[in-house]
């Protein structure tokens, strides 16, 4: 079970998933979310979800883990998850495999509530257990 008084979120950070989640591109779910990704470097990538009128879309998370993929970066330490309300938004399916390929069982995802507080903190097995990894393939 994940932990469910995680650590508290510098104002920056805070500040800067607010800001992301409110630039995110929701006009059909109204659901706007942000991601800010922490890169084993310590540098900060964010991510915001960008929907299209056929209603397939980029997610915050993978928005985020795109951007340390183009600054050369393959190691998330800590991801934050921030929705509009107060209930847990955590990474969609596809989110959750997509932190994985980046992920060690260091990583750290957490899930904040609309105004940028805390709710929960998750290690890559709690949030996607038994998961299939670039481990599980044959190296060529």
């Amino acid at each position: 079970m994940a932990e469910t008084s995680p650590a508290p979120l510098s104002d920056a950070l805070r500040q800067s998933l607010l800001q992301t989640r409110e630039r995110a591109y929701a006009p059909y779910s109204r659901h706007p979310v942000g991601a800010l990704l922490i890169a084993e470097s310590g540098r900060h990538y964010l991510g915001c979800n960008v929907e299209s009128a056929n209603y397939k879309g980029l997610c915050a998370e993978a928005g985020a883990i795109s951007a340390m993929i183009a600054q050369g970066e393959r190691e998330i330490a800590t991801l934050y998850v921030i929705g509009p309300g107060e209930h847990l938004c955590t990474p969609c399916g596809d989110c959750r495999q997509r932190i994985r390929e980046f992920a060690t069982p260091d990583t750290v995802i957490i899930v904040l509530d609309g105004n940028g507080a805390p709710l929960k903190r998750y290690t890559m097995e709690q949030l996607l257990p038994d998961s299939f990894g670039p481990e599980n393939l044959p190296q060529a």
